[in-house]
């Protein structure tokens, strides 16, 4: 049954399997991102092309002034991008406090305005060790607080939440997605860096699914 819904869309390549996954399903789809203070728009360019490309209603959002609240993440403060792979100590200092309940909440907010019937995003396993805002408990927790906090109860779901990026890479193979129109590179710069954590668990991935990453990457 088609309904309409609204998906967190930061453009990169999980947010972008979510974003074609709730369009698949037949859902009337609205795209929500945000710009929080993060490093660069790279992503946020890229979403706004896809959105364009699809006919997708799309908003991007500036909430950057939370960051006089929020501080101690390389991704937005001026603290050097850890190299390595998530599961390294180093990669926590990625984590921006509450993040993903911020932006959940003014989802949900915009879902409800809209008479949406649940918001859309793309945690998966692969975060769980190092996100604590994408993890299982988090997430059943959220969709219980959001059908609860609004006369029109808005589900929190995300379809991946259980499998890792190999899977989600492989739903979206099957779909035919076009992964050249996303961005995870935590660096801005003209080519990914190829060795944050994002970069790796990105090639890790179409390493695992037998393709080659369609993006150009810095020698």
């Amino acid at each position: 049954m088609s309904q309409k819904v609204v998906v967190i869309y930061s453009g990169g390549m999980d947010s972008f399997t979510v974003l074609h996954k709730a369009l698949q399903e037949g859902n009337e789809v609205l795209a929500l991102s945000f710009n929080y203070g993060q490093r660069h728009v790279k992503e946020l360019e890229v979403a706004a092309n896809v959105c364009k490309q699809h006919g997708i209603p799309h908003k991007v959002v500036d909430i950057t002034a939370i960051n006089s609240l929020l501080s101690g993440s390389s991704l937005t403060d001026d603290i050097d991008i850890p190299e390595g792979h998530y599961e390294e100590e180093s990669m926590k200092s990625t984590v921006v406090p509450n993040r993903n309940m911020i932006l959940l909440s003014l989802a949900i907010g915009y879902a409800v305005s809209e008479n949406a019937s649940a918001v859309y995003y793309g945690a998966h396993s692969g975060d769980h060790a190092i996100y604590p805002d994408c993890r299982p408990e988090f997430v059943r927790q959220m969709d219980v607080v959001s059908k609860m906090a609004n006369y029109d109860p808005v589900a929190v779901h995300a379809p991946y939440l259980d499998v890792d990026k190999n899977a989600i890479l492989a739903d979206g193979l099957k779909m035919g997605l076009d992964y050249s129109q996303t961005w995870t590179c935590y660096n801005g710069r003209d080519k990914a860096c190829g060795k944050c954590g994002a970069c790796q668990e990105r090639l890790e991935a179409f390493t695992a699914n037998g393709m080659e990453d369609p993006i150009l990457y810095e020698e």
